[in-house]
């Protein structure tokens, strides 16, 4: 198969028919090759046409808690008392640095997701 770049959504459209095709193809096959360099192609396609957005840091928290069956209650040792993780939650309060810093390693999530900005609720 001729592999060329990605550039419309006729060539992407193109891409993912024959990805299909090869999905199940053996790694280091010509076919494999073929779908491992695809891959790349429609990765690099779709994070420029179709970005995907952090969540803001509070659905990012909820979304792992939710992940890892956890609770308010088990944010506490993280955020603080249980009021102030409800604030939190709750978009009452911003988080802190430290918070951030105790989150990251609760819930294993990248600071950089933690330390954007979000509006409070009134």
């Amino acid at each position: 198969m001729k592999i060329t770049p990605i550039k419309t959504e006729i060539d992407y459209r193109k891409a993912l028919k024959r990805f299909k095709l090869l999905f199940d193809a053996t790694i280091g096959t010509p076919e494999g090759d073929d779908a491992e360099i695809l891959a790349l192609l429609i990765d690099e396609y779709e994070n420029t046409h179709y970005p995907i957005e952090a969540p803001d840091p509070i659905e990012a928290i909820k979304i792992r808690m939710e992940e890892m069956h956890l609770k308010q209650i088990d944010l506490v040792d993280a955020i603080g008392g249980k009021s102030r993780v409800s604030e939190i939650l709750n978009r009452k309060r911003k988080l802190t640095v430290e918070m951030i810093r105790n989150l990251t390693v609760r819930l294993n999530l990248s600071p950089s997701v933690l330390i954007n900005d979000y509006e409070l609720t009134r």
